[in-house]
């Protein structure tokens, strides 16, 4: 069985072949049960384990994900994943993979998926609110399908900021720390929130026509961060139907009343396969809420597998 670190990960996972291979993914489909979700595992009341199995034809795998969000204070990062891919036909133990890469990249990449649908063909300035694994991913992976130039970061720790926007200005991004939240969502084309919170951060009232939201943090029903107004205002999409039942980012709009299940107007593999066609008008107001899938994982997996091959 193959070990693969995370450079061997991050090196054959590169955007412009990734967000392709989420959509072949999307629009093959797999075997992707509901994931296990345990909480207050380990010696942390408000950590989570996730287990996520996948399969298809060729290959079947599992990812462990461990979140404690309390790691910050540690100056550690929150999340910690492995996967394991395997032979499909005769269940062999095929590698043994640094998950916390494929995390980051493929949700990274799924937003970015999500965004070629849903923001407008001349989005060219990005707000990303977080600046951790994830958050440090946005704006490459969207300028992989859309023409960002310009990057505003907002970050509770400013000092986390300052570093990520001097990582993007060496990278050739117009970047920038948004100390005025508000402000910088009003005049951003792309709002990506890639956050732990479990309080609302983005307000609906700030929406400007054409604006795209792209809410990535929640992934557990009290964890928020958008108000229900941002629902109720926008066209809303989903990676997944079961982020319905799993992020407080709709189970709050959806028990207040400010959204319902039917007008939810497709999850991702529906934009891929052309069952909707996405952003319809240049002043719709767009809301995209991912908390991931395993398929996503295992497309991920698959690529750098098979690159370590060639």
């Amino acid at each position: 069985m193959l070990t693969l670190d995370a450079r061997t990960a991050r090196r054959n996972l590169p955007f412009d072949r990734l967000v392709p291979a989420l959509r072949d993914a999307f629009i093959a489909g797999c075997e992707a049960p509901e994931r296990h979700h345990h909480h207050g595992v380990g010696n942390a009341d408000d950590s989570t384990l996730l287990l996520m199995p996948a399969w298809s034809e060729r290959y079947m795998g599992i990812k462990v994900v461990s979140v404690f969000p309390g790691n910050g204070r540690r100056g550690m990062p929150g999340l910690h994943a492995s996967y394991l891919l395997c032979d499909a036909d005769t269940g062999k133990h095929l590698a043994l993979i640094d998950g916390d890469q494929i995390t980051a990249r493929r949700t990274a990449a799924a937003s970015a998926l999500g965004a070629s649908y849903l923001a407008r063909g001349d989005a060219s300035e990005l707000l990303v609110l977080g600046a951790g694994r994830i958050g440090s991913l946005m704006a490459p992976a969207y300028a992989s399908v859309r023409p960002i130039q310009r990057v505003r970061v907002w970050n509770p720790t400013t000092a986390n900021a300052d570093r990520l926007v001097r990582q993007l200005n060496d990278d050739g991004f117009d970047a920038r720390v948004a100390t005025d939240l508000e402000a910088a969502v009003r005049t951003a084309d792309c709002v990506v929130g890639a956050t732990l919170s479990t309080e609302p951060l983005i307000r609906g009232a700030w929406l400007q026509p054409g604006v795209h939201v792209d809410l990535i943090g929640s992934f557990s029903p009290v964890m928020r961060e958008a108000d229900d107004d941002v629902f109720a205002r926008g066209r809303v999409f989903v990676d997944v139907y079961g982020a319905l039942h799993e992020s407080g980012d709709l189970i709050e709009p959806l028990r207040s009343g400010a959204l319902a299940e039917a007008d939810i107007q497709a999850d991702l593999a529906g934009l891929c396969r052309s069952d909707h066609p996405g952003r319809e008008h240049r002043d719709d107001i767009t809301v995209f809420k991912a908390v991931g899938t395993a398929l996503e994982d295992l497309a991920s997996a698959t690529l750098i597998y098979e690159a370590s091959q060639s």
